[in-house]
Protein backbone atom coordinates (compact mmCIF):
# COMPACT_ATOMS: atom_id res chain seq x y z
CA UNK A 1 0.00 0.00 0.00
CA UNK A 2 1.01 3.57 -1.20
CA UNK A 3 1.06 6.71 0.93
CA UNK A 4 -0.08 9.72 -0.77
CA UNK A 5 2.18 12.61 -1.05
CA UNK A 6 1.47 15.06 1.88
CA UNK A 7 2.49 18.15 -0.28
CA UNK A 8 -0.75 17.15 -2.56
CA UNK A 9 -2.83 16.94 -0.01
CA UNK A 10 -1.28 20.49 1.63
CA UNK A 11 -2.19 22.16 -1.49
CA UNK A 12 -5.68 19.91 -1.25
CA UNK A 13 -6.93 21.64 1.44
CA UNK A 14 -7.38 25.02 -0.42
CA UNK A 15 -7.92 23.67 -3.81
CA UNK A 16 -10.17 25.88 -5.88
CA UNK A 17 -13.62 24.03 -7.88
CA UNK A 18 -11.64 22.80 -10.73
CA UNK A 19 -8.57 20.88 -9.38
CA UNK A 20 -6.07 20.31 -12.73
CA UNK A 21 -3.43 18.16 -12.70
CA UNK A 22 -3.41 16.21 -9.84
CA UNK A 23 -2.13 13.03 -9.52
CA UNK A 24 -4.44 9.99 -9.66
CA UNK A 25 -3.44 7.31 -7.01
CA UNK A 26 -1.40 4.21 -7.98
CA UNK A 27 -2.86 1.59 -6.57
CA UNK A 28 -2.22 -1.72 -5.57
CA UNK A 29 -3.69 -5.09 -5.11
CA UNK A 30 -4.72 -5.96 -2.29
CA UNK A 31 -7.28 -8.56 -2.31
CA UNK A 32 -11.13 -9.56 -2.94
CA UNK A 33 -10.42 -7.59 -6.38
CA UNK A 34 -9.62 -4.57 -4.46
CA UNK A 35 -6.67 -1.94 -5.18
CA UNK A 36 -5.69 -0.26 -2.02
CA UNK A 37 -3.99 3.31 -0.46
CA UNK A 38 -3.70 5.23 2.25
CA UNK A 39 -4.23 8.91 2.26
CA UNK A 40 -2.18 11.24 4.74
CA UNK A 41 -4.20 13.79 6.42
CA UNK A 42 -3.88 16.67 9.14
CA UNK A 43 -5.29 15.50 12.76
CA UNK A 44 -6.66 19.30 12.39
CA UNK A 45 -7.55 20.59 9.39
CA UNK A 46 -7.78 24.00 11.34
CA UNK A 47 -3.60 23.76 11.82
CA UNK A 48 -2.70 21.27 8.66
CA UNK A 49 1.01 21.83 9.50
CA UNK A 50 0.60 20.02 12.94
CA UNK A 51 0.52 15.78 13.28
CA UNK A 52 -1.22 13.60 10.52
CA UNK A 53 -2.88 10.80 10.53
CA UNK A 54 -3.63 8.13 7.63
CA UNK A 55 -6.80 7.04 5.90
CA UNK A 56 -7.51 4.21 4.11
CA UNK A 57 -8.74 3.76 0.50
CA UNK A 58 -9.92 0.93 -1.51
CA UNK A 59 -10.45 1.05 -5.13
CA UNK A 60 -13.41 -1.27 -7.12
CA UNK A 61 -11.99 -0.24 -10.64
CA UNK A 62 -14.66 0.17 -13.23
CA UNK A 63 -15.83 -2.69 -15.28
CA UNK A 64 -15.23 -0.86 -18.57
CA UNK A 65 -12.24 1.54 -17.76
CA UNK A 66 -12.07 3.11 -21.12
CA UNK A 67 -15.60 4.07 -20.52
CA UNK A 68 -15.70 5.35 -16.70
CA UNK A 69 -17.23 8.26 -16.08
CA UNK A 70 -14.75 9.36 -13.43
CA UNK A 71 -14.56 8.53 -9.28
CA UNK A 72 -17.66 7.29 -7.18
CA UNK A 73 -16.55 8.16 -3.26
CA UNK A 74 -18.34 5.54 -1.26
CA UNK A 75 -18.67 5.30 2.86
CA UNK A 76 -21.24 3.05 4.56
CA UNK A 77 -20.51 4.00 7.98
CA UNK A 78 -20.11 3.47 10.84
CA UNK A 79 -18.22 0.28 11.06
CA UNK A 80 -15.20 -0.07 8.28
CA UNK A 81 -16.40 0.42 5.04
CA UNK A 82 -13.72 -1.61 2.67
CA UNK A 83 -14.30 -4.68 5.49
CA UNK A 84 -17.74 -4.39 4.82
CA UNK A 85 -17.69 -4.37 0.55
CA UNK A 86 -14.89 -7.21 0.97
CA UNK A 87 -17.49 -8.99 3.03
CA UNK A 88 -20.83 -8.56 0.76
CA UNK A 89 -19.48 -6.66 -2.41
CA UNK A 90 -22.82 -7.22 -4.17
CA UNK A 91 -24.35 -3.71 -2.35
CA UNK A 92 -21.82 -1.06 -4.34
CA UNK A 93 -20.44 -3.66 -7.42
CA UNK A 94 -23.17 -2.68 -10.03
CA UNK A 95 -21.76 0.76 -9.84
CA UNK A 96 -18.85 -0.32 -11.15
CA UNK A 97 -20.42 -0.55 -14.37
CA UNK A 98 -19.96 3.42 -14.95
CA UNK A 99 -17.58 4.63 -11.63
CA UNK A 100 -14.30 3.75 -10.70
CA UNK A 101 -15.39 3.31 -6.93
CA UNK A 102 -13.33 4.55 -4.03
CA UNK A 103 -14.03 3.27 -1.00
CA UNK A 104 -13.02 6.29 1.90
CA UNK A 105 -12.64 4.67 5.88
CA UNK A 106 -13.12 7.35 8.52
CA UNK A 107 -11.16 8.57 11.04
CA UNK A 108 -10.28 5.92 13.38
CA UNK A 109 -11.75 2.77 11.28
CA UNK A 110 -9.81 0.53 8.71
CA UNK A 111 -9.52 -2.13 6.53
CA UNK A 112 -8.16 -5.80 8.36
CA UNK A 113 -4.80 -5.36 10.05
CA UNK A 114 -4.28 -1.87 9.26
CA UNK A 115 -2.44 0.55 11.53
CA UNK A 116 -4.78 3.12 10.42
CA UNK A 117 -7.71 1.31 12.66
CA UNK A 118 -7.83 2.31 16.39
CA UNK A 119 -8.39 -0.36 18.80
CA UNK A 120 -9.55 0.72 22.21
CA UNK A 121 -8.69 -1.68 25.26
CA UNK A 122 -12.50 -1.76 26.52
CA UNK A 123 -15.50 -2.48 25.03
CA UNK A 124 -18.10 0.12 25.01
CA UNK A 125 -20.64 -1.20 27.62
CA UNK A 126 -24.30 -2.63 26.31
CA UNK A 127 -26.90 0.04 26.03
CA UNK A 128 -29.20 -2.58 27.57
CA UNK A 129 -27.88 -2.24 31.07
CA UNK A 130 -29.19 1.64 30.88
CA UNK A 131 -32.62 0.28 29.92
CA UNK A 132 -33.24 -2.62 32.32
CA UNK A 133 -31.07 -0.43 35.26
CA UNK A 134 -33.44 2.77 35.16
CA UNK A 135 -32.11 4.12 38.31
CA UNK A 136 -29.54 6.17 39.43
CA UNK A 137 -27.46 3.70 40.63
CA UNK A 138 -27.29 1.64 36.79
CA UNK A 139 -26.67 5.57 35.67
CA UNK A 140 -23.80 5.71 37.82
CA UNK A 141 -22.32 2.48 36.94
CA UNK A 142 -23.15 2.88 33.12
CA UNK A 143 -21.11 6.22 32.96
CA UNK A 144 -18.46 4.98 34.82
CA UNK A 145 -17.96 1.93 32.42
CA UNK A 146 -18.47 4.24 29.23
CA UNK A 147 -16.03 6.31 30.54
CA UNK A 148 -13.67 4.17 30.67
CA UNK A 149 -14.20 2.82 26.89
CA UNK A 150 -13.80 6.45 26.21
CA UNK A 151 -10.36 6.76 27.62
CA UNK A 152 -9.04 3.31 26.61
CA UNK A 153 -9.80 4.91 22.68
CA UNK A 154 -8.10 8.16 23.59
CA UNK A 155 -5.24 6.39 24.69
CA UNK A 156 -5.11 4.11 21.82
CA UNK A 157 -5.97 7.19 19.47
CA UNK A 158 -3.48 9.59 20.56
CA UNK A 159 -3.53 13.12 19.04
CA UNK A 160 -6.01 11.68 16.33
CA UNK A 161 -8.58 11.47 18.99
CA UNK A 162 -9.18 14.71 18.65
CA UNK A 163 -9.87 15.15 15.11
CA UNK A 164 -12.91 12.53 15.15
CA UNK A 165 -15.35 14.55 13.77
CA UNK A 166 -17.62 14.67 10.93
CA UNK A 167 -15.79 18.43 10.23
CA UNK A 168 -12.72 16.84 9.80
CA UNK A 169 -13.81 14.02 7.85
CA UNK A 170 -15.29 16.34 5.51
CA UNK A 171 -12.02 18.09 4.59
CA UNK A 172 -10.72 14.38 4.20
CA UNK A 173 -13.14 14.24 1.87
CA UNK A 174 -12.19 17.16 -0.13
CA UNK A 175 -8.38 16.34 0.09
CA UNK A 176 -8.92 12.84 -1.46
CA UNK A 177 -11.69 14.90 -4.03
CA UNK A 178 -8.59 16.99 -4.82
CA UNK A 179 -6.06 14.08 -5.21
CA UNK A 180 -8.84 12.15 -7.50
CA UNK A 181 -8.20 15.23 -10.06
CA UNK A 182 -11.95 15.31 -9.55
CA UNK A 183 -13.58 19.24 -9.59
CA UNK A 184 -16.50 18.19 -7.70
CA UNK A 185 -16.95 15.40 -5.31
CA UNK A 186 -19.32 12.77 -6.56
CA UNK A 187 -20.54 10.89 -2.97
CA UNK A 188 -22.68 7.98 -2.16
CA UNK A 189 -23.28 7.59 1.79
CA UNK A 190 -24.89 5.27 3.62
CA UNK A 191 -26.08 5.34 7.27
CA UNK A 192 -23.19 7.32 8.93
CA UNK A 193 -21.53 7.92 5.83
CA UNK A 194 -24.92 10.02 4.91
CA UNK A 195 -23.71 12.21 7.59
CA UNK A 196 -20.24 12.80 6.33
CA UNK A 197 -22.18 13.56 3.40
CA UNK A 198 -24.45 16.34 5.25
CA UNK A 199 -20.47 17.94 6.32
CA UNK A 200 -19.16 18.28 3.27
CA UNK A 201 -22.40 19.84 1.86
CA UNK A 202 -21.59 22.07 4.25
CA UNK A 203 -18.72 22.95 3.99
CA UNK A 204 -17.52 22.68 0.56
CA UNK A 205 -21.55 23.58 -1.42
CA UNK A 206 -19.74 24.76 -4.40
CA UNK A 207 -17.41 21.71 -4.42
CA UNK A 208 -20.47 19.48 -3.88
CA UNK A 209 -21.40 17.13 -7.49
CA UNK A 210 -23.64 14.22 -7.47
CA UNK A 211 -24.57 12.96 -3.70
CA UNK A 212 -26.80 10.17 -2.91
CA UNK A 213 -27.68 10.12 1.08
CA UNK A 214 -29.40 7.10 2.67
CA UNK A 215 -30.31 5.61 6.32
CA UNK A 216 -28.30 8.21 8.06
CA UNK A 217 -29.15 10.43 10.81
CA UNK A 218 -30.21 14.37 10.46
CA UNK A 219 -27.87 16.88 11.62
CA UNK A 220 -29.69 19.99 11.13
CA UNK A 221 -31.76 19.39 14.51
CA UNK A 222 -30.04 21.31 17.22
CA UNK A 223 -32.69 20.24 20.48
CA UNK A 224 -31.89 17.07 21.74
CA UNK A 225 -35.37 16.72 23.20
CA UNK A 226 -37.28 17.06 19.83
CA UNK A 227 -34.47 14.46 18.05
CA UNK A 228 -35.42 12.04 20.82
CA UNK A 229 -39.00 12.27 20.53
CA UNK A 230 -38.75 11.94 16.75
CA UNK A 231 -37.13 8.85 17.14
CA UNK A 232 -39.28 7.62 19.78
CA UNK A 233 -42.18 8.61 17.58
CA UNK A 234 -40.75 6.45 14.53
CA UNK A 235 -40.17 3.79 16.55
CA UNK A 236 -43.75 3.35 17.59
CA UNK A 237 -44.95 3.28 14.11
CA UNK A 238 -42.53 0.66 13.14
CA UNK A 239 -44.49 -1.28 15.54
CA UNK A 240 -47.55 -0.57 13.63
CA UNK A 241 -45.96 -1.20 10.43
CA UNK A 242 -44.78 -4.67 11.53
CA UNK A 243 -48.48 -5.15 12.45
CA UNK A 244 -50.00 -4.42 8.85
CA UNK A 245 -46.89 -6.43 7.67
CA UNK A 246 -47.72 -9.34 9.58
CA UNK A 247 -51.43 -8.86 8.23
CA UNK A 248 -50.54 -8.95 4.74
CA UNK A 249 -48.15 -12.54 4.83
CA UNK A 250 -49.65 -15.83 5.17
CA UNK A 251 -46.73 -17.03 6.67
CA UNK A 252 -46.62 -14.54 9.66
CA UNK A 253 -47.61 -16.34 12.75
CA UNK A 254 -49.23 -13.48 13.98
CA UNK A 255 -50.83 -12.73 10.12
CA UNK A 256 -54.57 -14.22 11.62
CA UNK A 257 -57.73 -12.56 10.77
CA UNK A 258 -57.96 -12.93 14.77
CA UNK A 259 -54.92 -11.88 15.87
CA UNK A 260 -53.46 -8.38 16.15
CA UNK A 261 -49.80 -8.21 16.44
CA UNK A 262 -50.18 -4.52 18.72
CA UNK A 263 -53.11 -6.18 20.97
CA UNK A 264 -50.73 -9.49 21.23
CA UNK A 265 -47.97 -6.82 22.46
CA UNK A 266 -50.40 -5.07 24.61
CA UNK A 267 -51.34 -8.41 26.36
CA UNK A 268 -47.85 -9.15 26.58
CA UNK A 269 -47.24 -6.75 28.39
CA UNK A 270 -50.06 -7.13 31.04
CA UNK A 271 -48.58 -10.48 31.84
CA UNK A 272 -45.22 -9.65 32.67
CA UNK A 273 -42.88 -11.32 33.92
CA UNK A 274 -42.90 -13.51 31.57
CA UNK A 275 -41.56 -16.94 31.67
CA UNK A 276 -38.51 -17.25 29.41
CA UNK A 277 -36.73 -20.96 30.58
CA UNK A 278 -35.42 -22.10 33.77
CA UNK A 279 -34.62 -19.31 36.44
CA UNK A 280 -35.56 -16.98 33.53
CA UNK A 281 -37.90 -14.12 33.14
CA UNK A 282 -39.17 -11.20 31.22
CA UNK A 283 -40.28 -8.13 32.62
CA UNK A 284 -42.25 -5.29 31.01
CA UNK A 285 -38.79 -3.71 30.45
CA UNK A 286 -37.35 -6.45 28.64
CA UNK A 287 -40.23 -6.97 26.99
CA UNK A 288 -40.23 -3.35 25.52
CA UNK A 289 -36.34 -3.88 24.46
CA UNK A 290 -36.62 -7.25 23.06
CA UNK A 291 -39.59 -5.84 20.64
CA UNK A 292 -37.81 -2.65 19.77
CA UNK A 293 -34.95 -4.93 18.71
CA UNK A 294 -37.00 -6.64 16.44
CA UNK A 295 -38.61 -3.43 14.61
CA UNK A 296 -35.45 -3.23 12.34
CA UNK A 297 -37.06 -4.79 9.17
CA UNK A 298 -35.17 -7.82 8.54
CA UNK A 299 -35.63 -8.83 12.04
CA UNK A 300 -39.70 -8.82 11.90
CA UNK A 301 -40.68 -13.20 10.97
CA UNK A 302 -37.92 -13.71 14.04
CA UNK A 303 -40.23 -11.09 15.90
CA UNK A 304 -42.99 -12.53 14.97
CA UNK A 305 -42.20 -16.21 15.79
CA UNK A 306 -40.63 -14.85 19.30
CA UNK A 307 -44.16 -13.27 20.18
CA UNK A 308 -45.94 -16.22 18.99
CA UNK A 309 -44.02 -18.26 21.40
CA UNK A 310 -44.71 -15.94 24.19
CA UNK A 311 -48.38 -15.90 23.61
CA UNK A 312 -47.98 -19.46 23.93
CA UNK A 313 -46.23 -19.67 26.90
CA UNK A 314 -42.19 -19.14 25.99
CA UNK A 315 -40.22 -16.20 25.99
CA UNK A 316 -37.16 -17.35 25.20
CA UNK A 317 -36.62 -15.90 21.96
CA UNK A 318 -37.97 -12.60 23.45
CA UNK A 319 -35.15 -12.65 25.95
CA UNK A 320 -32.60 -13.37 23.09
CA UNK A 321 -34.26 -10.20 21.18
CA UNK A 322 -33.14 -7.94 23.99
CA UNK A 323 -29.88 -9.50 24.54
CA UNK A 324 -29.23 -8.80 20.72
CA UNK A 325 -30.73 -5.02 20.76
CA UNK A 326 -26.94 -3.40 21.17
CA UNK A 327 -24.57 -3.85 18.61
CA UNK A 328 -21.42 -3.72 21.02
CA UNK A 329 -23.14 -5.81 23.44
CA UNK A 330 -20.75 -6.55 26.08
CA UNK A 331 -21.33 -8.59 29.09
CA UNK A 332 -21.91 -6.43 31.84
CA UNK A 333 -20.11 -5.84 35.26
CA UNK A 334 -21.16 -5.79 38.62
CA UNK A 335 -23.33 -3.19 39.15
CA UNK A 336 -24.27 -3.65 42.00
CA UNK A 337 -20.67 -3.07 43.86
CA UNK A 338 -20.88 -0.18 42.21
CA UNK A 339 -23.70 1.51 43.73
CA UNK A 340 -22.97 4.16 45.71
CA UNK A 341 -26.57 5.17 47.10
CA UNK A 342 -27.85 2.91 49.52
CA UNK A 343 -30.94 2.35 47.51
CA UNK A 344 -31.79 -1.10 47.70
CA UNK A 345 -34.19 -1.59 44.80
CA UNK A 346 -31.75 0.61 42.78
CA UNK A 347 -29.37 -2.03 43.33
CA UNK A 348 -31.18 -4.74 42.82
CA UNK A 349 -32.13 -3.29 39.71
CA UNK A 350 -28.66 -2.83 38.53
CA UNK A 351 -27.56 -6.08 39.74
CA UNK A 352 -29.79 -7.65 37.42
CA UNK A 353 -29.11 -5.94 34.85
CA UNK A 354 -25.48 -6.94 35.60
CA UNK A 355 -25.89 -10.77 35.09
CA UNK A 356 -24.60 -12.16 32.26
CA UNK A 357 -26.72 -13.23 29.46
CA UNK A 358 -26.51 -17.05 28.59
CA UNK A 359 -27.98 -15.80 24.56
CA UNK A 360 -25.80 -12.60 24.22
CA UNK A 361 -23.47 -12.25 21.67
CA UNK A 362 -19.93 -11.73 21.83
CA UNK A 363 -18.71 -8.36 22.00
CA UNK A 364 -17.18 -6.94 18.71
CA UNK A 365 -13.43 -5.15 18.92
CA UNK A 366 -13.87 -1.85 20.40
CA UNK A 367 -13.56 1.14 17.97
CA UNK A 368 -13.76 4.73 18.28
CA UNK A 369 -17.00 5.20 16.22
CA UNK A 370 -18.69 6.19 19.60
CA UNK A 371 -16.80 8.97 20.25
CA UNK A 372 -17.24 10.14 16.62
CA UNK A 373 -21.01 10.25 17.27
CA UNK A 374 -20.82 11.63 20.69
CA UNK A 375 -18.38 14.70 18.61
CA UNK A 376 -21.06 15.13 16.43
CA UNK A 377 -24.27 14.83 17.68
CA UNK A 378 -23.98 15.15 21.71
CA UNK A 379 -21.02 16.95 22.96
CA UNK A 380 -23.14 17.46 26.09
CA UNK A 381 -24.78 14.66 27.76
CA UNK A 382 -28.33 15.70 29.99
CA UNK A 383 -28.26 14.92 34.02
CA UNK A 384 -29.96 11.71 35.22
CA UNK A 385 -33.26 14.48 36.34
CA UNK A 386 -33.35 16.49 33.07
CA UNK A 387 -33.34 13.15 31.22
CA UNK A 388 -36.12 11.10 33.28
CA UNK A 389 -37.98 14.50 32.73
CA UNK A 390 -37.52 13.62 28.89
CA UNK A 391 -37.90 10.19 29.16
CA UNK A 392 -41.72 11.04 30.53
CA UNK A 393 -42.48 13.01 27.54
CA UNK A 394 -41.29 10.20 25.39
CA UNK A 395 -43.33 7.66 27.25
CA UNK A 396 -46.51 9.98 26.66
CA UNK A 397 -45.07 10.19 22.68
CA UNK A 398 -44.47 6.36 22.32
CA UNK A 399 -45.74 4.32 25.20
CA UNK A 400 -44.87 1.08 24.09
CA UNK A 401 -41.74 1.33 22.57
CA UNK A 402 -40.42 4.30 21.14
CA UNK A 403 -39.65 5.67 24.27
CA UNK A 404 -36.78 2.90 24.84
CA UNK A 405 -34.72 4.72 22.09
CA UNK A 406 -34.05 7.36 24.24
CA UNK A 407 -31.87 5.56 26.44
CA UNK A 408 -30.46 3.77 23.82
CA UNK A 409 -29.24 7.13 22.56
CA UNK A 410 -27.87 8.34 25.67
CA UNK A 411 -25.93 5.60 26.64
CA UNK A 412 -24.13 6.36 23.17
CA UNK A 413 -22.44 8.87 25.32
CA UNK A 414 -22.91 8.93 29.17
CA UNK A 415 -19.79 9.41 30.83
CA UNK A 416 -17.89 10.73 28.14
CA UNK A 417 -15.94 14.32 28.86
CA UNK A 418 -18.11 17.01 28.40
CA UNK A 419 -15.39 19.67 28.36
CA UNK A 420 -12.23 19.58 26.06
CA UNK A 421 -13.81 17.14 23.67
CA UNK A 422 -13.82 18.23 20.06
CA UNK A 423 -17.60 18.48 18.66
CA UNK A 424 -19.52 19.44 15.25
CA UNK A 425 -23.06 20.09 17.19
CA UNK A 426 -26.08 19.74 14.99
CA UNK A 427 -26.90 22.85 12.92
CA UNK A 428 -29.12 24.49 10.47
CA UNK A 429 -27.17 24.89 7.31
CA UNK A 430 -27.73 28.12 5.56
CA UNK A 431 -30.18 27.07 2.74
CA UNK A 432 -29.00 29.57 0.24
CA UNK A 433 -25.92 27.70 -0.64
CA UNK A 434 -27.45 24.23 -0.32
CA UNK A 435 -26.59 22.25 -3.97
CA UNK A 436 -29.06 19.95 -4.60
CA UNK A 437 -28.57 15.97 -3.97
CA UNK A 438 -30.51 13.03 -4.05
CA UNK A 439 -31.86 11.38 -0.02
CA UNK A 440 -33.46 8.37 0.42
CA UNK A 441 -35.33 7.99 3.19
CA UNK A 442 -37.12 4.00 4.13
CA UNK A 443 -40.54 4.55 5.52
CA UNK A 444 -39.02 2.17 8.08
CA UNK A 445 -36.34 4.04 9.26
CA UNK A 446 -35.88 4.89 12.90
CA UNK A 447 -33.60 7.37 12.78
CA UNK A 448 -34.39 10.41 14.42
CA UNK A 449 -35.97 13.27 12.00
CA UNK A 450 -34.51 11.79 8.35
CA UNK A 451 -31.91 13.69 6.66
CA UNK A 452 -34.28 14.80 4.01
CA UNK A 453 -34.74 18.56 5.91
CA UNK A 454 -31.14 19.12 4.84
CA UNK A 455 -31.40 22.50 2.18
CA UNK A 456 -31.51 21.28 -1.17
CA UNK A 457 -32.70 17.77 -0.81
CA UNK A 458 -34.63 15.70 -3.20
CA UNK A 459 -36.14 13.14 -1.31
CA UNK A 460 -36.74 9.45 -2.60
CA UNK A 461 -39.14 7.80 -0.25
CA UNK A 462 -39.07 3.80 -0.05
CA UNK A 463 -41.13 1.00 1.31
CA UNK A 464 -37.67 -0.59 3.05
CA UNK A 465 -35.29 0.51 5.82
CA UNK A 466 -32.26 2.41 6.00
CA UNK A 467 -29.26 0.83 4.11
CA UNK A 468 -32.23 -0.27 1.69
CA UNK A 469 -29.82 0.36 -1.43
CA UNK A 470 -26.98 -1.59 -0.29
CA UNK A 471 -29.45 -4.74 1.03
CA UNK A 472 -31.12 -5.16 -2.39
CA UNK A 473 -28.09 -5.28 -3.63
CA UNK A 474 -26.26 -8.28 -1.74
CA UNK A 475 -29.96 -9.13 -2.30
CA UNK A 476 -29.89 -9.31 -5.55
CA UNK A 477 -32.36 -7.74 -6.28
CA UNK A 478 -30.77 -5.22 -8.95
CA UNK A 479 -33.73 -3.80 -10.90
CA UNK A 480 -35.55 -2.46 -8.26
CA UNK A 481 -37.20 0.96 -8.34
CA UNK A 482 -34.72 2.42 -5.60
CA UNK A 483 -31.97 1.81 -7.56
CA UNK A 484 -33.29 2.62 -10.50
CA UNK A 485 -33.69 6.03 -9.49
CA UNK A 486 -30.17 6.29 -7.96
CA UNK A 487 -28.52 5.10 -10.99
CA UNK A 488 -30.68 7.45 -13.25
CA UNK A 489 -29.37 10.60 -10.74
CA UNK A 490 -25.57 9.40 -10.13
CA UNK A 491 -24.77 8.63 -13.69
CA UNK A 492 -27.49 11.42 -15.78
CA UNK A 493 -28.14 13.80 -13.08
CA UNK A 494 -31.54 12.83 -13.25
CA UNK A 495 -33.94 13.38 -9.87
CA UNK A 496 -37.24 11.68 -9.31
CA UNK A 497 -39.90 13.94 -9.81
CA UNK A 498 -41.27 15.15 -6.42
CA UNK A 499 -43.36 13.04 -4.46
CA UNK A 500 -41.52 9.59 -5.66
CA UNK A 501 -42.21 6.69 -4.00
CA UNK A 502 -40.89 3.32 -4.34
CA UNK A 503 -42.04 0.05 -2.74
CA UNK A 504 -40.65 -2.55 -0.13
CA UNK A 505 -38.74 -4.76 -2.22
CA UNK A 506 -37.08 -6.12 0.82
CA UNK A 507 -40.05 -6.63 3.27
CA UNK A 508 -42.22 -7.82 0.30
CA UNK A 509 -40.07 -11.36 -0.04
CA UNK A 510 -39.37 -12.25 3.80
CA UNK A 511 -42.57 -14.41 3.50
CA UNK A 512 -42.97 -15.72 0.58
Amino acid sequence: MIILAAAALAAAAAASPAVKGAAVPQWQDCGDGLQCAKLSVPVDWARPHGPRTEIDLARMPAQDPQHSRGFLVVNTGPASTVQAVRARPEGVSELTRWFDVVLVESRGLGDRGSAAAVRCAVAQPDPLRLVLAPGRAGWRAYARDNAAYDRSCRAAAGPAYDGLTSWQVAHDLDALRAELGEPRLRYFGSSYGAVYGQAYMELFPHRTGRMYLEGGPDHTEPDLAQRLADQARAAERQLFSFRDWCRRHLGCPLGDADTDAVEVYDALTRRTPLHAGPGRTVNSRRLAAAVHAGLAPGRWPELARAMSEAREGDATRLAALASEAAKRASEATKQASEATEPDAEAAKQASEAAKPDAVSAPAPPATVSGAMWCHDFMPAVPAYRRFLAMETHLREVAPRVGWVSGRYEIARCLGMPRKGAPSWPPNVPDPRHGPTVLVGIGRLDTGARPVGHIPGAVVLSHGDGPDAYLLQGVSRLRATCLRTHVHDYLVNGTLPQEGTECPGELTAGMYP
